[in-house]
C-alpha cells in the first residue's frame, strides 16, 4: 500500500527514502518522479544517512520498515523537521500498541529518559494510522483509518482562595488546587484517537469526522481543483462547510455515512 500511495503525492514534491533494506523500489516504479534512496552500510549509519537528507530540498520523507528502535528515532526525527510530512509502516495491531512501541523504542534508544516526554514527541508525529489486516481466507484490506489527537495542557487552576475571608475557606481551595496538580502529573492524558473510517459488514462506514485542526491542514497542502472536491467531501458527509471551521482542533462528531467497498483479495 505504501508504494501505492506515492502515486497520489504531487509530483512538485521530492521523496525521500531511509530503509535498512532496499525494498520499495519506488524510483523503479515511479521513474519521473525526483526520488532519493538511502540505506544505511556498515561505514555510513541510518543518522548519516538521514542528516544527509535534511540538506537535499525533500517534501516527504519515507521510511520503509519502522522494526527497530533506532529506525523509530529517524523517523520521529524526519517527521519533526525537514519534511512536509512523513511516511512510515509499522507492526502494531491497536493505535494504542503502536504509540506504546514507538514511546519505548525512543527511551530504549536513549533519545528521552522520561516516558511522558517520550510519548508526548511520538502523539505529536503521528495524524492518521491506517490499518491493514489480512484474514484467514488471504484478504488483505483496510479495516480501520485512525486518527490521533493531541490533548492540550489546559490550566484549570482558580484564584478563588483570594476571596475568602476564613483560613479554613483558603485551605479547601488550595486543597482543590493541589488535587488538580496531582491528577494531572498522575494520570495525565496525552491524546485522544478516533476511527475515521471502519469497515464493517463488507462496506466501509465513515465514522467520526477528521478533526478541524488536520482539515485545514489538509486543505492547506492541496491544489485548487482538490481544496474543491474535498470541500464537497467534507460538507456531503459530516455538514460542515470548511470557511466555517475554526483554527482550533476539535474532536469529531459521530455521524455515520456508508460507502460500499470490498477488500482486495491477494
Amino acid at each position: 500500500m505504501l508504494m501505492a500511495m506515492i502515486e497520489n503525492i504531487y509530483e512538485t514534491m521530492n521523496l525521500r527514502i531511509t530503509e535498512t533494506a532496499f525494498e520499495l523500489h519506488l524510483r523503479k516504479i515511479y521513474p519521473t518522479r525526483n526520488i532519493l534512496s538511502m540505506r544505511e552500510t556498515e561505514t555510513i549509519s541510518g543518522q548519516d544517512c538521514l542528516d544527509v537528507q535534511k540538506k537535499t530540498d525533500g517534501s516527504v520523507n519515507i521510511i520503509g520498515e519502522v522494526a527497530t528502535d533506532p529506525v523509530a528515532s529517524w523517523m520521529i526525527q524526519s517527521a519533526q523537521v525537514a519534511s512536509k510530512f512523513t511516511l512510515f509502516t509499522h507492526h502494531a495491531k491497536t493505535f494504542p500498541d503502536l504509540v506504546t512501541a514507538l514511546r519505548n523504542s525512543m527511551l530504549r534508544s536513549g533519545v528521552f529518559t522520561d516516558e511522558k516526554t517520550a510519548e508526548e514527541q511520538v502523539v505529536q508525529v503521528l495524524n492518521f494510522d491506517i490499518h491493514l489486516v489480512k484474514d484467514f481466507r488471504g484478504r488483505r484490506y483496510i479495516e480501520r483509518i485512525t486518527e490521533c489527537i493531541p490533548v492540550e495542557d489546559k490550566n484549570e487552576y482558580t484564584y478563588d482562595h483570594r476571596k475568602e475571608k476564613t483560613l479554613e475557606g483558603k485551605m479547601d481551595k488550595f486543597i482543590d488546587n493541589a488535587t488538580n496538580y496531582f491528577s494531572k502529573v498522575t494520570n495525565k492524558e496525552l491524546y485522544k484517537y478516533v476511527n475515521i473510517l471502519e469497515y464493517r459488514n463488507n462496506e466501509y462506514v465513515i465514522t467520526n469526522k477528521i478533526s478541524d485542526y488536520n482539515l485545514k491542514e489538509m486543505r492547506n497542502n492541496m491544489d485548487e481543483s482538490d481544496i474543491e472536491e474535498f470541500d464537497k467531501f467534507v460538507e456531503r458527509n459530516w455538514g460542515v462547510s470548511q470557511k466555517a471551521i475554526p483554527v482550533s482542533a476539535t474532536v469529531g462528531t459521530n455521524t455515520q455515512t456508508k460507502r460500499r467497498g470490498r477488500p482486495s483479495k491477494k
